[in-house]
């Protein structure tokens, strides 16, 4: 039984032709069935000749004989593309599909026979010329729209499409078929033939870069990653950043107690955080979220961790120095590869792209504490708030699952009395940290408290802390005052439990 199961995996794996796309190759489930006809659609601008490019390109790598049949670009434009990707065309034979001499000429334009029949018979042959002659392995067709166009009606567009795709199965080759949708947008003719369907789509914010998405449709008998999924466009091609799903990622851990530099602020957290959860850091601008966070990130390079945080509001540079004031070298982290910390870009940045830097630090740096600093910067990537939601729930489960402890800061709007989050997700986290800043003596001064842990106890009591040149200073709890969260506290006792500056 063995020995079947082993050889039908073995055909499966033969029968599959890489696109040359890691993360495309993913969302197929392996690759395009070798021996298919596939439709890859979308407007133009989209990748659809890049995609198709790097499928031939893996193929030439492959030993396969490749050829690219192209009716809409000239074979010099083709060769342009892939020089600034930097790719090498020697092994693609490219065919440029121009309408016969004889047909450009007004007099047979004006014949009684319709010159869009003999285009489209003459068309046909040249192809199947071409193709008999070389016998490709891979084939790419673009792209339909002239091919609909000569055809002048859906019968006989459709009678065409059938005769292609029996001729290519015929010589078992893989062939994509590209369609830029630049005329009926309601034609589902190729659809219904094609053993699978992917389309590529292309929206443009109000501000920021354009944000590039693709969504399998369809593929006949083979299970598929559903759902759209972020890609972007770069040098050397495209990349591919299937969605996140996090019950597919699950790694032994041991879920032990981590504690920090304080012992005060260990007390506060009922002892600790625990490994593979997460803790939302909450509170207005300039309460010390970031700086508290950075304290985590201390602790695990003090017990020989990696960390990896992902700054969206803050230049690195500033943080940097900022650090510094907390006797936290950044850079010597970094150096001694200890810390990997990126700048984000939310104009810039897909959340899927964001998600997939996210596991490289995790899976390929081995990182074990991970900071978001912070989601507001986030939100800024997402269409929507319940996308923001949906997505940061996948997020911090695939992080949770790995034995990864994150942090994420979410700054409030406003300073005092009323303040409002721009989006709850405090129901996602394991563990809040409320941080606030309320008025004492004549001065403003700030207070943290554990609003929730689900893994286990913590203190209820409300902190005064201190940020100064050593570190995070947490005092005594404030029995003294009520209102503290509110931000209008009022003073029920006297004021000796205060912190002051520069006491030890």
């Amino acid at each position: 039984m063995t020995r079947v199961k082993d050889n039908s995996v073995s055909q499966r794996v033969e029968r599959q032709a890489s696109t040359g796309i890691e993360g495309l190759d993913d969302v197929l489930g392996g690759g395009f069935q070798r021996g298919r006809a596939f439709l890859l659609e979308g407007a133009p601008g989209t990748g659809k000749t890049t995609v198709a490019t790097q499928f031939l390109i893996a193929g030439a790598a492959a030993g396969e004989r490749c050829l690219y049949i192209t009716l809409s670009e000239s074979e010099a434009e083709l060769r342009d593309g892939a020089t600034s990707h930097g790719w090498d065309l020697s092994g693609v034979e490219v065919f440029e599909l121009i309408p016969p001499e004889n047909l450009l000429d007004e007099d047979q334009q004006q014949s009684l026979l319709y010159s869009s029949d003999l285009e489209l018979g003459e068309t046909t042959k040249r192809i199947f010329e071409r193709v008999e002659r070389m016998k490709p392995q891979r084939l790419v067709l673009d792209s339909l729209s002239e091919i609909r166009l000569l055809a002048q009606s859906s019968l006989r567009y459709r009678r065409q499409i059938l005769s292609l795709k029996h001729y290519f199965a015929g010589l078992d080759a893989t062939v994509l078929l590209l369609d830029d949708l630049t005329t009926d947008l309601n034609d589902k003719t190729v659809h219904s033939v094609a053993h699978g369907v992917i389309r590529l789509e292309e929206t443009a914010p109000e501000y920021g870069a354009e944000r590039r998405r693709m969504r399998v449709i369809k593929y006949r008998g083979r299970p598929f990653r559903g759902g759209f999924h972020d890609f972007a466009i770069a040098k050397g091609g495209v990349q591919v950043f299937p969605r996140l799903v996090s019950a597919e990622h699950k790694a032994d851990y041991t879920r032990d107690l981590l504690t920090t530099e304080s012992g005060e602020l260990d007390a506060l957290l009922g002892g600790g955080i625990e490994r593979g959860t997460s803790v939302l850091i909450l509170g207005p601008t300039g309460a010390g979220k970031s700086l508290l966070a950075l304290s985590f990130v201390q602790g695990a390079a003090h017990r020989g961790e990696r960390a990896a945080m992902f700054v969206f509001d803050e230049e690195l540079g500033v943080l940097f120095e900022r650090a510094k004031g907390l006797d936290i070298n950044l850079q010597a982290l970094v150096d001694a590869d200890q810390l990997v910390i990126e700048q984000i870009d939310a104009a810039e940045l897909t959340p899927g792209e964001f998600s997939a830097r996210v596991r490289r630090c995790v899976e390929l740096h081995g990182a074990q504490t991970v900071v978001i600093d912070s989601l507001n910067g986030f939100q800024a990537a997402m269409p929507g708030e319940q996308a923001l939601v949906l997505h940061m729930h996948e997020l911090l489960q695939y992080l949770n699952r790995q034995g990864a402890t994150t942090f994420l800061t979410v700054a409030q709007h406003g300073l005092v009395g009323d303040m409002r989050v721009p989006v709850d997700v405090t129901y996602l986290a394991d563990t809040v940290i409320l941080l606030r800043y309320f008025e004492a003596v004549g001065r403003v001064r700030r207070a943290m408290s554990v609003v929730k842990k689900r893994t286990g106890p913590h203190e209820d009591t409300i902190r005064e802390f201190l940020i100064d040149r050593r570190g995070l200073t947490l005092g005594g709890p404030l029995t003294n005052f009520q209102g503290v969260l509110s931000g209008i506290p009022a003073l029920v006792g006297d004021a000796a439990q205060l912190l002051r500056a520069g006491e030890t």
